[in-house]
This record gives structure tokens, C-alpha cells and sequence, in this order.
């Protein structure tokens, strides 16, 4: 654990990430998200605990989706971590 007491979790959308809803979190977890497009630097994805991402259908992916936006990324996360 580090961040001050928290576990840092990195969302990126590299499906081979710990999935979200299967991550090691402890009584405080802080959520690190990148911008749209970019996502996190490589420096920041070593800073985390652990990177994960929410899980992407097969279908999705190949129609060419990669990825969620920002916001809705966070929203799904933050639910994951309200169960």
C-alpha cells in the first residue's frame, strides 16, 4: 500500500489489467485516471498497486471499441467500489 495509507489503483483500458471488480483493495483505495485518449503515463501506471480495467465485451472490441470515456469509466468504478 502506498499513497498515504491508500491502495492506488490505475484504471487503463489494457484488458490484460486485473479486472476491476477482482482487485486487491484494502479500507482505502484511490482511483487513477488518465484523460481521454492518452490515459495514464507509464510513470503512473508503475506508481499504482495495481492496474486495472473494466472488462470489455469481445463484440465491442471488435467493432472498434477500446475503451470508455473518462467520465463513464469513473462511474462504473466507483459502483464496483460502493457494493
Amino acid at each position: 500500500m502506498t499513497g498515504g495509507g491508500f491502495t492506488l489503483l490505475a484504471l487503463t483500458p489494457d484488458q490484460t489489467a486485473t479486472p476491476i471488480d477482482k482487485a486487491s483493495t484494502g479500507d482505502r483505495v484511490a482511483l487513477m485516471l488518465g484523460s481521454e485518449g492518452d490515459g495514464l503515463s507509464s510513470h503512473w501506471l508503475d506508481e499504482a498497486d495495481e492496474p486495472v480495467c473494466i472488462p470489455m465485451s469481445g463484440d465491442a472490441m471488435s467493432a472498434g471499441v477500446d475503451s470508455l470515456n473518462v467520465t463513464a469509466a469513473a462511474a462504473i468504478a466507483r459502483h464496483t467500489f460502493m457494493r
